[in-house]
């Protein structure tokens, strides 16, 4: 009967830290997209368009064209999705580590994760939340490279599912590009969640402390520094998923599979084609994922 409760104390504790895991992941999402929104769309802008010269052009010719607002285009889209992205990522990492931590207890007798695990349980967190990722980027992408003004193509969000649904399917429409999403996100959480848990590890261990006595500036710092790990690791993957995802339908259509794309990519640009954007990419990493494990890691602490 004690076994009983006891085994009935854990499921509830475990459903409760995963609340805690997806909760803290929400919060951390909402502050991602405002942070970075108007960094993305200069980085779509020079990854999908050759008619800037590089992202101070892009930027100010989106102003003087377009408006501030336009900084912020289809934010409606990531504001609900990536707070739901990210809310999966920390979760599924989260409920990955505490597997890992189980079987090397049962194993080595100690449940201290390796950081190769940490990257599987990076990795895994990536694949588990690229389901989301794939048709939410998609439609965002959509939206902000889309003509301004009256030859706009969709009126929302809701208008661009629906047109790409109508265009090549559920599959082939929305969900264009999901291969290399799949690749993208495993690498780019993989490295994501590795260092920012090596950054922290390191610190406790040099100032001889538990993880929660690191300062949030600190935890800001090491977030943002995985951040640029993140996309340095990545940046390839996305750039070939940016040209998938605005690419036309029928005979408009440039790429027709992902290999396809890597291909006409090298061809025309070379190696450098690979990493167009990569500029304003990094600025935007720092402040957005130094914001996003901070509101993380702080949400937590509160939430016990």
């Amino acid at each position: 009967m004690e076994s009983e409760a006891f085994e009935d104390m854990q499921k509830g504790g475990g459903s409760l830290r995963m609340v805690k895991d997806l909760g803290a992941g929400a919060a951390g999402g909402i502050a991602q997209v405002l942070l970075g929104q108007p960094f993305d769309i200069v980085k779509v802008r020079l990854q999908t368009t050759t008619q800037y010269s590089n992202a101070l052009d892009c930027a100010t010719k989106i102003f003087k064209k377009e408006g501030p607002f336009a900084f912020y285009k289809g934010t409606l889209t990531p504001l609900i999705g990536i707070g739901a992205c990210v809310s999966v990522q920390f979760g599924a990492f989260h409920e990955a580590r505490r597997r890992l931590e189980k079987l090397n207890k049962k194993k080595y007798a100690d449940s201290t994760l390796s950081y190769s695990q940490y990257y599987l349980a990076g990795s895994f967190a990536g694949l588990t939340n690229s389901v989301l990722s794939g048709p939410i980027e998609h439609v965002r992408i959509r939206l902000q490279t889309q003509p301004h003004g009256a030859d706009r193509l969709y009126n929302g969000p809701i208008d661009c599912i629906r047109k790409l649904c109508n265009q090549g399917g559920v599959l082939k429409g929305l969900f264009r590009g999901q291969n290399v999403t799949y690749l993208r996100e495993a690498q780019a959480y993989g490295t994501w969640f590795l260092a920012f848990e090596y950054l922290m590890n390191q610190d406790a261990k040099r100032n001889n402390i538990n993880r929660e006595d690191i300062s949030s500036l600190k935890v800001a710092t090491y977030g943002g520094l995985a951040g640029e790990a993140l996309w340095l690791s990545s940046y390839p993957f996305d750039v070939v998923k940016s040209k998938m995802q605005c690419d036309g339908f029928g005979a408009q259509q440039q790429f027709k599979s992902m290999t396809d794309c890597f291909k006409k990519t090298y061809a025309a640009e070379g190696f450098a084609g690979f990493w167009k954007g990569i500029g304003p990419t990094l600025l935007r990493a720092m402040p957005v994922s130094a914001g996003t494990f901070a509101v993380v890691e702080l949400t937590m602490r509160a939430l016990g």
